[in-house]
């Protein structure tokens, strides 16, 4: 995304990335990731950096929610317990689309919100995308085959169906990165349990290992990057 400013090799990227996730240890919902990453460039691409990163991060969210839609969706069509979900499930997603109307609604009609669509060519929101969608179905089906890995017998749509509902759930509760395994074990337990499953150990143990993988080492490797981060200097 950020070719567009200038060029940067797949090292420095990854550099980036490791150094503003550990930099958004502490933060809500990894706030904190928006100014880390612009540190790394000039002061005058800084403002298209944030709004760069924080395309990105709409995008991803954007898949969350719709994905996560479909998932809370299918849960009250297969399992009766769930009726009672049903109505305000319905009513959360068509909030969600009536906001996206809006925003699309907005953007053309509010003069300073048209400054942002320079930002945005078609081709690279495409791209972006489909990588976010990517990135998604990595790491829910690695949550998946951890699954599996500790012996949860569940049918892989109703295991799908729990995995983007608690990752849709997860993604709207304000939480400091550094809890986030507490935050999403205990939305995967009470999920899991939609479906009537009652040993929590596997499930606890999978969130727990997910975190270590995808968050816990990415940020002790980026901590090296941040010991050693040199400011960029302006000309």
């Amino acid at each position: 995304m950020v070719k567009s400013v200038q060029g940067v090799s797949f090292f420095e990227a990854a550099k980036q990335s490791l150094s503003s996730l550990t930099f958004s240890l502490i933060t809500p919902n990894r706030i904190g990731e928006y100014g880390a990453k612009a540190l790394y460039y000039k002061k005058e691409h800084r403002k298209k950096i944030l709004f760069l990163n924080f395309a990105g991060n709409f995008y991803q969210l954007l898949v969350t929610l719709v994905l996560g839609c479909i998932g809370i969706l299918y849960l009250p069509n297969y399992y009766d317990r769930l009726d009672i979900y049903t109505e305000w499930i319905i009513v959360v997603v068509l909030a969600i689309l009536v906001a996206f109307v809006l925003a699309t609604f907005l953007i053309k009609k509010i003069k300073w919100l048209q400054r942002v669509k320079e930002f945005w060519k078609l081709q690279n929101n495409r791209s972006v995308l489909l990588l976010a969608f990517l990135r998604y179905l990595v790491f829910s089906h690695q949550f998946y085959f951890l699954l599996m890995i500790f012996e949860v017998d569940i049918a892989y749509i109703d295991a799908m169906a729990c995995i983007t509902s608690m990752y849709l759930i997860a993604s709207i509760v304000p939480m400091l990165s550094l809890f986030d395994v507490a935050l999403k074990g205990s939305v995967s337990v009470f999920v899991f349990s939609w479906l009537g499953y009652v040993q929590f150990a596997p499930i606890l143990a999978t969130v727990s290992l997910m975190w270590i993988l995808n968050f816990a080492i990415p940020a002790l490797l980026g901590s090296y990057f941040v010991l050693t981060f040199k400011p960029i200097k302006d000309e």
